[in-house]
């Protein structure tokens, strides 16, 4: 018996991705020698890559039809044990459905939003941890996985940490916490001019530079973090996801809603004070993993008592993470990094 071939679906997005790492991972560990696929969108290659998990990648842009059909061919070409498909959407359960995979494993009814996408699945799975990256390690185990998880390490190009060096020094730059207004849905983000408001006090009591993260459409939120904090020479970062990578590596703590950047962050290693209201830490919060050692506090997770979890997408804060004042926030990132600061 040859090794087993699994084809493994996430095409997005940064968040997801890396909390389908720790599944994948599990997965990999159990079958060393597999020859592992994973199917995901161009933008999201490199992430994929630096996680070292697949042995092949496709990248597939789901909205040509071309693209398509080229990925549907390739998986036709190949015999596979299983498909495990981490997404849950109609776009992902279809490709390995289209491929002739016969086994296909996703999530059962009670996890999708999507209605009907079971139905391309011929091994729906119920799941029963509450963390999403424990959830897709259940799809792992479905497959063969001896666990869960296991622990993931993102590797980062020399070109891009070069980049990084030379970017902070030419910003003078060397002690830094990173900080990110943006999350796509703005009603899960912690309001700009508060991020700030927050610069002033990590430099005026901690001697912390602040870097901003802000993604593309973001602008106006990096704008206002400057205005409130303008004296304290916050810097904007909008660059490559390699480079990213690297500036989060490096930063003694991250703080941000729940976004890819801070899942991102975790992964890193990197201490975090994470900032939730719409959504479930529970379910979406920092995840280390088993590997995680005791009793050392990376992540701080802050969330107003009120809050109700909603997956409505609003353009405005939710009053839940208006909730959250600047001193609160201040006070977990000192408590964070206080062996360093």
């Amino acid at each position: 018996m040859g090794e087993p071939h699994f084809l493994v679906v996430r095409l997005s997005s940064l968040g997801d991705i890396v909390h389908t790492f720790p599944a994948v991972a599990a997965l990999r560990e159990t079958f060393a020698a597999a020859h592992l696929v994973w199917i995901t969108h161009p933008r999201w290659k490199m992430l994929v890559e630096s996680s070292r998990l697949a042995s092949e990648i496709y990248a597939v842009e789901t909205r040509s039809l071309s693209s398509l059909r080229e990925a549907v061919g390739q998986m036709r070409k190949s015999q596979w044990d299983a498909s495990i498909d981490y997404q849950g959407l109609w776009k992902s359960a279809a490709l390995p459905f289209l491929g002739g995979v016969k086994r296909r494993i996703g999530f059962s009814s009670e996890t999708i939003r999507e209605f009907g996408v079971p139905a391309l699945y011929s091994e729906p799975v119920r799941v029963s941890k509450a963390h999403i990256a424990e959830q897709n390690g259940e799809l792992s185990v479905r497959a063969g996985a001896q666990r869960v998880t296991a622990q993931v390490l993102l590797q980062i190009s020399e070109q891009d940490q070069a980049a990084l060096s030379g970017y902070l020094r030419q910003h003078g730059v060397d002690r830094y916490i990173v900080l990110s207004p943006g999350g796509g849905w703005r009603s899960k983000c912690w309001p700009a001019e508060r991020f700030g408001m927050l610069c002033r006090k990590l430099h005026e009591s901690l001697g912390f530079r602040s870097i901003v993260n802000v993604g593309p459409g973001e602008e106006d939120l990096a704008k206002a973090v400057v205005s409130a904090g303008d004296d304290t020479r916050p810097v904007i970062y909008q660059g490559s996801l390699g480079r990213l990578t690297a500036l989060l590596r490096g930063a003694a703590c991250f703080v941000g809603g729940d976004t890819g950047p801070l899942h991102l962050a975790v992964a890193l290693g990197t201490k975090t004070v994470a900032l939730f209201g719409p959504t479930d830490p529970a379910r979406n919060g920092p995840y280390r993993g088993p590997e995680a050692p005791e009793g050392v506090c990376r992540d701080i997770v802050l969330r107003a008592q009120n809050a109700r979890t909603t997956h409505k997408r609003g353009g405005q804060p939710d009053a839940s993470m208006l909730a959250i004042d600047v001193d609160a926030v201040f006070d977990a990132v000192r408590r964070i990094v206080g062996a360093t600061a």
